[in-house]
């Protein structure tokens, strides 16, 4: 298999655990935080910061180093509007992806202090839902456009 094909194959798979990842992690933590059960809530947060340890973060660091080598491989001005323009959508997810990350570990935390005293889910853990929610749509967004300028680009496939 040719150097190319590779990472080709690498940048889509890439792809796809980044917004499949991102998907599961939103799916369960809402399905979890509809219930407002603090046990089940911190079960499911414990996977979702161990999914985004292992899986969104591999993907978030081979990315950048698949797409701009292949590029590179490809013979593609790398500041072209395109390449830019992906880029910049990339760095906006992780600018709206890292906050969530800590957001999430917080979350988690204060729904295992809650199980453990037996109470409810406190106010502060609402307030950190309400923004891990609101920075998931941006972020969401800005993989869509990714993935829709891969496509417009029939030339780099």
């Amino acid at each position: 298999m040719e150097l190319f094909q590779i990472l080709r194959v690498l940048h889509i798979l890439g792809a796809a655990v980044l917004f499949g990842t991102g998907m599961g992690i939103a799916f369960f933590m809402v399905l979890a935080h509809r219930t407002a059960d603090p046990k089940l809530i911190a079960h499911v947060g414990s996977g979702v910061v161990l999914a985004d340890a292992l899986f969104t973060a591999t993907a978030v660091i081979a990315q950048p180093v698949t797409g701009v080598w292949l590029a590179y491989e490809m013979g593609h001005d790398l500041l072209s509007s395109w390449v830019v323009i992906a880029v910049a959508l990339y760095l906006l997810t992780g600018a709206f992806w890292l906050p969530v990350v800590v957001i999430q570990m917080k979350m988690r935390d204060l729904a295992r202090t809650a199980a453990g005293q037996g109470a409810p889910l406190p106010a502060a853990y609402h307030h950190l839902f309400r923004i891990w929610f609101a920075f998931g749509w941006p972020a969401f967004a800005a993989v869509l456009a990714i993935f829709w300028i891969m496509v417009a680009r029939p030339d780099f496939w």
